[in-house]
């Protein structure tokens, strides 16, 4: 039994034994309820899934045979329920709860593949279901964690068919379908036992090899970083050691993080496809995960991954600094938790697992435990004082959980930043954060030092060292509270909390060793003193609104969420002894007694609740009786109206002589009834001793003439009743259990290692004694009984005299009412349910579900329902008489919701903040090597577990009551109910916003409980939509209830529910208010998103050709409705279209042949393409392309070879006739591209943001665009591959519309083309670029269709077309005309792989030669065409023909590349770069080993030689712009004047020959084509690095774009060997900017390669730096300088430390030798600044830090301050940045510094105090 259960109240406990056979009820009811043979059965199903979810909740013990018997039924179920989302998305939900709560003990075999058909029917077809996006959303959540959750349950031989499934996706890594397949691999691919054979050193390799494929994406990182994580953790086998440089690199470069003050992220990620993005999991959070646990786990005893982590660490650090925040922050934050907690796990696993005896040797031992806890340390050190507030708490929990690791790391780290937080006087939030670390070690710090089997921290100083640690925070925490430094004072009381969660108990002799040299006893007056001081000094946090609504307590910070007060004080009392808590009482007594705080009602009303807990007896004789005698003293000295007696004392009173409290006494009495309520929530029995003191004073309050008395009367009653009535812990704060390695502290418990036999454990409820109960009767009776009398009175008569009087008396007998049924909850017997015949039934027949109960029950049932009488007789009587006095009607449905939704409201407010105790603070992790004990989960202390199974009681309380009649169909709701929902229904109508919204949630909640209510609902409320005559507000709370998911639900099962509510929605636009149509629209809206289907029987297909059903009736209906030649407003129209569209679509799942339905609804939405409403026909557009699917003209691949012109479909669309006759009208493709012109008319900057794939551009409101844009959008959207060439975007071109031409050819034929082509050739010779965009989308459609007799029509017209539009002198349209040329070559199929029947023709035609003379335009127009087209070529299954083509083009573009054209130019280097890697991926591909090899290795060697041309001819090109350069140089000096002048002929084709080449790499890089083309990008870094500057600013703006680019490219062997050669020989360039271009990227280089770098390639790159700091140029020798700095703290210290001894030693040596220097004059500036270069670079590489050997460099620098400039100034600024980085810590880190040194300091620094 789970400890929540056991640790129930013991008669409840002891019910839940009776739930395992409760259980195994339902799972025989769901299986008895499903029939294979019937779909239908499954809806059957969904009811009891709600009941399956209560039993987890719930923690019940139940048979695994019935647990692994209901996931193969639900399992099943999920699989035929595919036309079904919302059955799949609900038993998916229960199946994924089931099976990660039971998998270790199930045992199931999965097969992968239905889960696969089920993605792909559902997601990743191009015409999906009708349901709304949410549904969408939730389906594939849930899907792919039921994914997840089987995966560890697949067949032997899965992971093999499942890469062998997808590995063909990934092949073209330049095609959308590789991010689908590399997401289908990570969520599909089983690392179970079964399949671990499947994973080799090889099968690694091969995916490291993929994962380069797609550089610097981050989607394609994510995907590849998780496969390899879950790999590295379960399939330890494998030899990482070799993999280890390439995981690191990638690993160091996923982080978005600036380098060398340059761009965080990478400025051109490719453009994965939106509907990927989303349903694939690609979050930060996610990668930064898999990184951490690849990491932990490549960690392994003698492995170098703890060298790698090591040097991983030491690049990272640096950005978790507070100066270094910014937006990657996120990412590290995540990172350091993620790798605690994969340490935490896997060090848990280990630990459990000691007998494998294979698995031991992997263990990590205390030296991989103490290497790890020392490099975390670095980033906890970093971010522990960060601005962001995620990363300091982060730092906080990682260091508590580290300190249980190796606590001889951690506790001094902490111990020592707490004592620097004290003495830091210029950084004080340090404080918090340090207070806020001792809280989270407390644990650590105790068990460290009173355990006798802990590692003691001799070299600290002995035993005592962390207890006068304890002691100083202890006594320091006194001071941290303070009114007015809120988070310190919070940090305090956690601290205090912490402490004392683990102390046995709290007296002066036990305590004694944490409170040297005082006693406990002063240290508690001395909290007292302060805390009563801030409690005097509090000021509530919002302004008090004393209405019906106002909150009960003061709203301070010290009772907010997340705050420890309450629990410190609970902790505090509950464990001192008898002595010292009697001193407390009585101190906190005359401090209640003489204080009125109504600031601070909340806080000191919990103070006195902590003293009853502790002692009730005790407490209440001090606190609670003084208090009520003070109370009624007050209250009998006013005048009281009578009210709770059903008197009128006030009748015969004039109104100016009402009574009234003076405003004093008012505030004194409401504060002392406030404190008074909040106070006795634990009294029980010993409230029994003040009787009658409680009664006089309830009935004195609600007698009194003040609302604020009677609502504090109301508190006080409700609160007394819960006391007395309840079921609540009364010892939880005890000590039980002591340590027993440490008995002075209390042994924390895990709910995991929990067992029955375990004695004392469980807590002491309060359980109603006879007299309480007695009490609480007579309570009822004055209360409620007495009330509802004086109700049913005045409702029936008039009494009052004075309308005023009336109101009042209403008023405090409704408050009455309400205080005693929001007071007995679920304690007051529930209403008895009826049966169907009517009859009332015996509610303890209802089946027994869970266990639960509030408390004992008290009154009866009968109670209940005289009060829902009389409820519903005075709703009835306000509304009539008083329906503008909303006080009363809130009052009225606050008893209602009392009466049917007991509890709901108070439960969900009590555990808002209770599960707010997973603090670190208070938890001590599963493993623990401080005293070797290990356990199966977290433990925390007894009483915050106490607290957890109270809140766990009320949870089943609530439920055993709210669903004890679901699980029958014997029982409704009873007659009293059926009134007071009749009652919410008009409440919820009201005109007063605030009544709708109360009434609307309490309606709600009963529905939900009753499902069956709902249809009369909905058929009330749509009435109101349809009526012409209902107000603003009853259309406002109609859709208010309307748009609620239950509600929404309801609609897809019951289908005359559902014609209600669209007819509703449908015939309502006569409303005239502008926020009734509003509402109508939102309600439409939130229905398109939730749309779960409707029901089958709207589509029996014996109805529907019935004219007159039903059915048929509400399709005519919408219809005409939906029809242009109706007068409805257009969004009405709107509205109706859509429906019709969701019908139609729906119909598919449910007949056998829906063609009348479909071919009425395609016919009109084809009439809708030339409708007058903009908004209509852009749905008809998205509803054509998911009706149109039938395709008889379209030829199968099948069919291909055999293909004629003459063949003739043979079988025929069932919509062709329909179609056929409406686009055979006259004018019918002119009107219709007319009006879809329109859509174009954009905007520029809209035309800019649109990128031309949605068809939404027309100008609308966003509730409009919700209506129009189609929630089921294709998944293989187009484009196909990466949209990356800016010279074809921005473009216009609409996807959607080239798909409905091409589907209408493929439906209909070639009399779709007749029809078309004039009008096709009109528009494409159009001026207006609107038309030609519509165009160019009817014509990509119909070169796509792929139909009989296609080719006919090439060869007759289609070519001819294509030429004129290639040769038409136009340039606006080119973007949207090469997009046509790209969607009609684009693959076919799902994953793009079968080529396009005109594919080949259209290449041959963009290659035929241009005639001479044309213009540039249309040259670069060619290119622009050649390039979109080759793109979509799959280069691995390139045709012979399509490999002809790239190599004829090759010669063509490489004899182009010095055009005269900038543009042309351009588009050159982009398909240059398409066409290389298309062949150098080609010919890495199996094609060598077909028959066409011969010809693939000519292929091949043509298209080296073509790279071998580019690199020599680059040498020779860079050599002459050199020359040039200089020589221009030289002239320019003697004359100014225009030196592009001087500039031959030769060296103008060399500048555009290099402008090609850099567009070349750049588009390289940027497509991330650049992976298989990298030795060429290779050998052309020199000149995109030797060309930043120059005196061509367009070749040099290129090559500084190359250069950026080139900064995020990682080069691996053998081309990283070739780039360090280039770079190093580059930093010898004569040119001075060249060699700091050199530094600038050696900087990045070094970070993006430092794994994979070799030793000695890296003392090359130090060497280099070296002798460039003593370069004859200032600026080369200074940048030289920040370079090193930047290496120096680059992770390699071997390097460092060599670089800082050299430096000092030559600086030393140069310092000793200064007199020398003066009087030798030969002696250049470089070879003294040189050094002091150096020495400053060592300097500034260690900011905030003091290492060792930083005092003697800084001084050393500071003694060359007297040196002449450029070294005075490095000098002085390597000084000043040294002084300002260790500002705040200098106080203590000065103490490195000697007296001597401290003055060279002084001296240097421009302020001589700031070193003293």
């Amino acid at each position: 039994m789970h400890l929540y259960n056991a640790w129930l109240p013991p008669h409840v406990a002891e019910e839940t034994k009776r739930e395992k056979g409760s259980f195994a009820r339902v799972v025989r009811t769901v299986k008895e309820l499903y029939r294979p043979d019937d779909s239908e059965s499954v809806y059957s199903t969904l009811t009891w899934i709600p009941v399956i979810k209560l039993f987890i909740d719930a923690e019940s013990e139940v048979a695994l045979e019935d647990v692994g018997t209901l996931v193969k039924i639900g399992l099943e179920l999920f699989h035929v329920s595919q036309n079904n989302l919302y059955a799949q998305v609900k038993w998916g939900k229960i199946l994924v709860r089931l099976i990660n709560k039971y998998h270790k003990k199930l045992s199931l075999k999965v097969q992968w593949r239905p889960f696969y058909d089920t993605l792909i029917r559902t997601h990743f077809t191009r015409n999906t279901g009708p349901e709304g996006g949410i549904l969408k959303q939730q389906h594939f959540e849930t899907l792919t964690s039921l994914v997840q959750s089987c995966r560890r349950f697949f067949l032997p031989g899965s992971a093999l068919d499942i890469w062998s499934e997808f590995r063909p996706l990934v092949e073209n890594p330049w095609h959308n379908s590789s991010f689908e397949g590399s997401g289908f691999l990570r969520l599909f691919l089983p690392t179970n036992s079964d399949n671990q054979d499947f994973y080799s050193c090889d099968r690694i390799k091969e995916c490291v090899g993929l994962w380069d494929s797609i550089p610097n994406c981050h989607f394609w990182n994510c995907q590849w970083a998780g496969v390899i994580a879950r790999v590295v953790k379960n399939c330890n086998f494998i030899d990482w050691e070799c993999f280890l440089p390439t995981l690191f690199i990638r690993y160091l470069n996923m982080f978005k993080v600036p380098v060398a003050n340059g761009c965080e992220s990478y400025p051109f990620p490719l453009d994965v496809p939106q509907n990927t993005r989303f349903l694939f999991s690609n979050k930060t959070a996610t990668l930064v995960k898999a990184i951490a646990k690849s990491i932990v786990y490549l960690l392994k005893p003698h492995s170098s991954a703890q060298e790698h982590l090591e040097k991983f660490v030491n690049l990272l650090e640096q950005y978790y600094h507070p100066s270094n925040d910014g937006r990657w922050t996120y990412s590290l934050e995540r990172f350091l938790l993620h790798l605690v907690t994969q340490f935490k796990k896997r060090l848990k696993h280990e630990q459990q697992n000691t007998n494998n005896c294979r698995h031991a040797k992997l263990c990590l031992g205390r030296t991989e435990r103490t290497f790890f806890v020392n490099v975390v340390l670095k980033l906890i050190d970093r971010g522990q004082y960060s601005k962001d507030e995620d990363l300091s708490d982060t730092v906080v929990a990682a260091i508590s959980i580290l300190s249980y690791v190796e606590p001889s790391l951690v506790l001094p780290f902490v111990a020592s930043r707490y004592y620097m937080a004290l003495e830091t006087m210029t950084a004080t939030h340090q404080l918090e954060i340090a207070v806020m670390s001792m809280a989270y070690v407390g644990r650590s710090l105790l068990l460290t030092s009173l355990s006798p089997y802990s590692v003691k921290p001799v070299h600290l100083g002995g035993d005592n060292v962390f207890i006068d640690l304890l002691r100083v925070s202890l006594s320091n925490a006194l001071l941290g509270m303070d009114a007015n430094d809120p988070p310190k004072t919070l940090a305090t009381m956690q601290l205090i909390s912490s402490v004392f969660s683990n102390l046995a108990s709290l007296d002066d002799n036990t305590s004694g060793l944490l409170f040297m040299p005082i006693r406990f006893s002063q240290w508690l007056d001395e909290f007292l003193s302060r805390l009563f001081s801030l409690l005097l000094y509090l000021e509530p946090s919002s302004v008090l609104n004393e209405g019906l609504y106002s909150p009960e307590t003061s709203g301070t910070f010290l009772v907010q969420y997340g705050s420890y007060y309450y629990i410190m004080l609970e902790i505090l009392l509950g464990r001192l002894s008898k002595s010292l808590y009697d001193q407390a009482l009585r101190k906190i007594s005359k401090f209640v007694k003489t204080n009125t705080l109504p600031g601070a009602v909340e806080e000191v009303g919990l103070l006195c609740c902590a003293c009853i807990h502790s002692n009730r007896e005790e407490a209440v004789s001090h606190l609670i009786e003084p208090l009520l005698l003070s109370v009624i003293s007050s209250l009998e000295d006013s005048m009281l109206t009578g009210f709770s007696e059903g008197q009128i004392s006030s009748a015969l009173i004039p109104i100016k002589e009402k009574p009234e409290l003076s405003p004093a006494l008012e505030t004194t009495i409401n504060y002392q009834l406030k404190v008074l309520s909040i106070a006795i929530s634990y009294g029980g029995p010993a409230l029994l001793r003040c009787k009658d003191q409680f009664k006089e004073a309830i009935i004195s309050c609600f007698d009194s003439p003040s609302w604020k008395v009677n609502k504090a009367g109301d508190h006080l009653l409700r609160s007394l009743l819960r006391s007395l009535t309840h079921y609540y812990p009364t010892d939880q704060y005890k000590c039980i259990l002591c340590h027993p390695d440490a008995t002075a502290l209390e042994e924390w418990i895990s709910t995991k290692d929990y067992s029955e036999d375990e004695p004392g454990m469980p807590p002491k409820w309060h359980i109603p004694s006879a007299d309480e109960v007695q009490f609480a009767n007579e309570l009822l009776d004055l209360h409620l009984q007495s009330a509802l009398d004086d109700l049913s009175r005045i409702c029936q008569a008039r009494i009052h005299s004075e309308p005023g009087d009336k109101k009042e008396h209403l008023k405090v007998t409704l408050l009455r009412v309400d205080s005693s049924l929001q007071g007995v909850l679920s304690c007051l017997p529930d209403f008895n349910p009826s049966s169907k015949n009517g009859m009332v039934e015996d509610p303890d027949r209802a089946p027994f579900l869970i266990a639960g109960a509030t408390g004992l029950h008290i009154g009866s049932s009968e109670l209940r329902e005289k009060a829902a009488a009389v409820i519903h007789a005075a709703c009835k009587y306000l509304l009539e008489e008083k329906s503008d006095d909303s006080i009363l009607l809130t009052l009225v449905i606050h008893i209602m919701d009392a009466l049917v939704n007991y509890g709901r409201f108070w439960y969900d407010e009590w555990s808002w903040g209770a599960w707010n105790l997973e603090s670190a603070s208070i938890t001590e992790p599963p493993i623990n090597f401080i005293v070797s004990s290990h356990s199966k989960g977290k433990r925390r202390p007894r009483w915050d577990l106490i607290d957890k199974a109270y809140l766990h009681s009320m949870w089943r309380s609530l439920k055993s009551s709210h669903n004890k009649f679901c699980a029958t169909e014997n029982f409704h709701p009873s007659n009293h109910m059926i009134l007071l929902l009749d009652d919410l229904l008009k409440l919820c109508l009201h005109n007063y916003a605030t009544v709708r919204r109360l009434a609307g949630k309490s309606l709600l909640k009963i529905i939900k409980r009753w499902p069956s209510m709902i249809s009369k609902c909905i058929f009330s409320l749509s009435e109101n939509l349809r009526d012409p005559n209902s107000p603003e507000h009853a259309v406002l709370g109609s859709c208010a209830i309307l748009t609620s998911k239950t509600v929404l639900k309801h609609l897809s099962t019951d289908s005359k529910s559902f014609s209600s509510f669209i007819l509703g929605i449908l015939l309502s636009s006569h409303h005239e208010s502008l926020k009734a149509q509003k509402a109508i629209n939102e309600l439409f809206v939130t229905y398109n998103i939730h749309f779960a289907g409707v029901s089958r029987s709207i589509f029996r297909t014996s109805d529907y050709h019935v004219n007159g059903t039903d059915s048929a009736n509400l399709v005519s209906q919408i219809i005409s409705l939906g029809s242009d030649s109706s007068s409805l407003h257009w969004r009405y129209n709107l509205m109706a279209n859509r429906v019709l569209l969701l019908l139609a679509m729906t119909s598919r799942n449910y007949l056998n042949s829906s063609s009348e339905i479909l071919s009425d609804t395609a016919g009109h939405f084809l009439k809708n393409l030339k409708c007058r409403l903009p908004q209509t026909r852009i749905l008809a557009i998205s509803a054509l392309n998911t009706l149109l699917k039938d395709s008889p003209y379209k030829l199968s691949a099948d069919a291909r070879p055999f293909f004629s012109d003459d063949l003739e479909g043979s079988t025929k669309s069932s919509l062709e006739g329909a179609l056929t006759r409406i686009f055979k009208e006259d004018g019918f493709f002119n009107e219709t591209l007319n009006s879809l012109s329109l859509v174009h008319i954009i905007t520029d900057t809209e035309s800019t943001s649109s990128k031309g794939n949605n068809g939404n551009s027309i100008l609308q409101s966003q509730a409009d665009k919700s209506i129009t844009r189609f929630y089921f959008d294709f998944s293989a959207s187009w484009p196909r591959t990466p949209s990356w060439i800016s010279l074809l975007g921005g473009h216009s071109f609409y996807s959607k519309f080239a798909r409905i031409f091409k589907r209408l050819v493929q439906e209909c034929g070639m009399s779709v083309l007749l029809a078309l082509k004039s009008t096709l050739e009109e528009f494409s010779n159009a001026k207006e670029k609107s038309k030609q965009c519509v165009a160019a989308e009817a014509f990509a459609g119909i070169l796509h269709s792929d139909v009989n007799g296609i080719l006919g029509q090439w060869d007759s017209w289609m070519m001819v077309h294509l030429q004129n539009i290639i040769l038409a002198q136009s340039v606006e349209s080119i973007p949207e005309w090469a997009a046509c040329i790209r969607y009609a070559v684009s693959g076919k199929g799902r994953y793009g792989t079968r080529v396009p029947l005109l594919r080949q023709q259209i290449l041959d035609c963009l290659a035929i030669p241009l005639p001479p003379n044309v213009a540039t335009t249309v040259v670069a127009k060619r290119y622009a065409f050649l390039a979109a087209a080759l793109i979509e070529i799959s280069p691995q299954k390139m045709q012979v023909g399509e490999l002809q083509i790239h190599n004829r083009l090759l010669g063509e573009l490489i004899g182009n590349m010095c055009h005269s054209s900038a543009q042309v130019r351009e588009t050159i280097g982009v398909t240059l770069s398409v066409l290389c890697s298309n062949i150098r991926l080609y010919a890495l591909s199996d094609h060598h080993h077909s028959r066409e090899g011969e010809k693939n290795d000519v292929n091949n060697q043509l298209m080296e030689s073509c790279i071998k041309i580019l690199r020599e001819q680059s040498s020779q090109v860079l050599m002459n712009i050199q020359n040039a350069s200089h020589c221009v140089s030289l002239e320019t000096s003697r004359d100014s004047n225009a030196p592009d002048a001087y500039l031959n002929g030769d060296s103008k084709d060399d500048v555009k020959w290099m402008e090609t080449l850099f567009h070349f790499i750049i588009s390289s890089l940027k497509s991330g084509r650049s992976s298989f083309l990298l030795d060429v990008i290779v050998g052309l870094l020199y000149p995109v690095i030797s060309l930043q500057e120059t005196l061509n600013k367009d070749l040099s703006t290129l090559a500084k774009a190359a250069f950026d680019l080139l900064e995020w490219r990682i080069f691996w062997e053998p081309h990283l060997q070739e780039a360090v050669s280039v770079i190093l020989s580059s930093a010898n360039d004569s040119n001075w900017r060249t060699r700091s271009a050199v530094l600038t990227y050696l900087r990045i280089f070094m970070h993006r390669h430092n794994f994979i770098l070799s030793r000695s390639e890296k003392q090359e790159i130090w060497r280099t730096v070296e002798k460039l700091l003593i370069d004859i140029q200032v600026e080369v020798r200074e940048h030289a300088a920040a370079v090193l700095a930047g290496l120096m703290k680059g992770g390699d210290e071997d390097l460092a430390r060599d670089f800082r001894d050299r430096a000092y030693n030559v600086a030393n040596l140069l310092e000793r030798k200064k007199k020398q220097r003066k009087r030798s004059e030969g002696q250049s500036v470089a070879s003294i600044h040189g050094p002091v270069l150096a020495l400053a670079a060592c300097v500034l590489s260690a900011p905030y830090d003091m290492p060792s050997w930083l005092p003697e460099h800084v001084t050393l620098l500071a003694r060359f301050s007297g040196e002449p400039s450029p070294v005075k100034s490095t000098v002085t600024k390597a000084v000043a940045e040294f002084r300002r980085t260790h500002a705040d810590t200098w106080d203590i880190q000065k103490n490195s510094f000697s007296e001597e040194q401290l003055e060279v300091l002084a001296d240097t620094s421009s302020s001589s105090s700031y070193f003293a």
